[in-house]
């Protein structure tokens, strides 16, 4: 089990930026933080995959979740409607069984 990072996320993104930008060098950035260099590279590494995956999504990410959540509340939806109405033909039968003033011909 890896140990949790003594860096905040906010300051591997600073680095990350910086080492992008030409600041600093991946080895710079690890001495600075007292980490080792490869962690550093994986940082950088994760944090291109993840706005590499931000830019794919673009605006089909929110609009895809929202179509999912449209059609799941239209399927409960109907099935709330399909609900109700078995209850109130349930009800309708029972009031027909007890009602004594009904006779059967």
């Amino acid at each position: 089990m890896a140990r949790p990072s003594a860096v905040p996320a906010e300051e591997k993104a600073r680095m990350v930026l910086s080492i992008l930008a030409g600041e600093v060098t991946v080895a710079t950035a690890a001495r600075r933080a007292k980490v080792s260099e490869q962690s550093v590279g994986n940082w950088k590494r994760q944090f291109l995959v993840a706005g590499r995956t931000g830019l794919s999504a673009g605006k089909s990410g929110p609009a895809t979740r929202e179509a999912q959540l449209e059609a799941e509340i239209a399927d409960l939806t109907q099935a709330l409607g399909e609900a109700h109405l078995a209850a109130q033909v349930w009800k309708k039968s029972a009031e027909g069984r007890s009602d004594p003033s009904r006779t059967s011909r």
